[in-house]
């Protein structure tokens, strides 16, 4: 689905208007020929509006009345004109523009795999007991996930948000409320976790596997999920168990990190636009240093394994990026990207992201446990890391275009 619309000069909310509606195949010269009718009769545009689903066109055309006497004849030549072109035409008398737009303007980001019939009606009842409108429908993708964005107006955001996100995981969708306004599409700054987010693995246990004590982290990293530990103390702990570790397994854990699939995409599309990329990670510098260099990121940070006489000491060296750490590194890498904080994406899967996200313009929770989806912005549910674009309003299309440019 495409549309497009325009709008001219304020006309009083008295003053005879006609809305003339085209619809039927699409084909080209359709917009062109309804407005060399119109302008026969010395019509004023107020309003445009056009969509085309499946090569089906609907064109809207809001224009003021034609000079006395000449109203019969506009109406019988539009007909006369959309009958030559099997189109089907209705014209509609009425007074003004079209009524104000409430206050309070969101952008509501659908996605869903499928995205059932079910899920859109409750979708927009939601809204309207809210007291928003859907002002328009437009779709962002149609693959790997079905991405449709709500225009909505009469309801400030967060309110939205709060009653659309409860419903999106008993709808099987994800669901993403933001503001609307030019700052969807200026500068941003764009800050990831790295394990389980930006790439499939836990570095720490890609590390263990080498050493050769696989459950013994397992049964750390259990103990402070169960709250018995803090990250500080879980951290310690799980790399203190890799000391004497060659340091030559380095090279044999980047290796076998696998990025998360829509990664690259991801990425990449977002430097095109013009975006800073960083991650922020409670893994390892020894890592992170070697995906910012193959990524092409602008910034990272993670904690570092010290190395001495070419073995692991079970030790890290620096300041630990914990929780706090990484909401900390989220407000560094804006003020040194000159972004304001409003104007950043965080993305992250886990409990150890959440202030980073809660500080973040928009907090993504991706793939994440319920405590960190219930308290995100926007969650993505689906295992494609691109889909995050399409909260951001980038088009399928959009990314593919920018593709085809790049390669050629």
């Amino acid at each position: 689905m495409s549309a497009s619309q325009t709008s001219s000069s304020d006309v009083p909310a008295d003053v005879p208007t006609l809305l003339v509606k085209i619809f039927g195949k699409d084909r080209p010269g359709i917009t062109a020929g309804l407005f060399d009718t119109l302008a026969a009769y010395s019509v004023d545009v107020v309003d445009i509006e056009q969509v085309v689903t499946r090569g089906r066109m609907v064109l809207c055309a809001l224009v003021t009345e034609p000079p006395p006497g000449l109203e019969g004849d506009l109406r019988s030549t539009v007909h006369s004109w959309a009958e030559s072109m099997k189109m089907q035409a209705e014209i509609i008398s009425g007074l003004g523009d079209n009524r104000p737009r409430g206050l309070g303007r969101s952008l509501v980001t659908v996605l869903g795999h499928p995205l059932t019939a079910e899920a859109t009606a409750a979708i927009a009842a939601r809204i309207t007991k809210t007291g928003g409108n859907i002002d328009r429908i437009f779709r962002l993708a149609k693959y790997p996930v079905t991405a449709v964005e709500f225009a909505v107006s009469g309801v400030e955001t967060e309110p939205l948000r709060t009653a659309l996100v409860t419903d999106a995981a008993r709808l099987g969708i994800d669901v993403a409320v933001v503001a609307a306004g030019l700052y969807r599409r200026a500068q941003r700054l764009v800050v990831m976790d790295v394990d389980s987010t930006l790439i499939q693995d836990e570095v720490i246990e890609l590390f263990a596997a080498h050493a050769g004590c696989d459950d013994k982290v397992a049964e750390v990293t259990a103990a402070a999920m169960r709250g018995e530990l803090d990250f500080e103390q879980s951290l310690h702990a799980r790399v203190a168990l890799l000391e004497g570790l060659d340091a030559s397994v380095v090279d044999k854990v980047r290796s076998e990190v696998r990025l998360t699939p829509g990664a690259r995409t991801l990425i990449r599309t977002l430097k095109r636009l013009g975006y800073q990329v960083g991650v922020v990670s409670g893994g390892f510098t020894q890592v992170t240093d070697d995906l910012k260099e193959r990524l092409g990121l602008d910034f990272a940070h993670a904690n570092t394994l010290e190395i001495v006489d070419g073995r692991l000491t079970g030790k890290v060296t620096g300041e630990i990026v914990d929780r706090a750490g990484k909401a900390r590194l989220l407000r560094r890498f804006a003020a040194e990207a000159g972004v304001p904080l409003s104007q950043t994406v965080a993305i992250g899967d886990g409990a150890n992201d959440l202030d980073m996200l809660n500080a973040a313009g928009l907090g993504v929770a991706f793939n994440a446990k319920p405590v960190v989806r219930e308290a995100a912005h926007a969650a993505v549910n689906f295992p494609f890391l691109d889909t995050v674009l399409y909260l951001l309003g980038v088009t399928r299309e959009e990314v593919e275009a920018a593709d085809i440019l790049d390669i050629g």
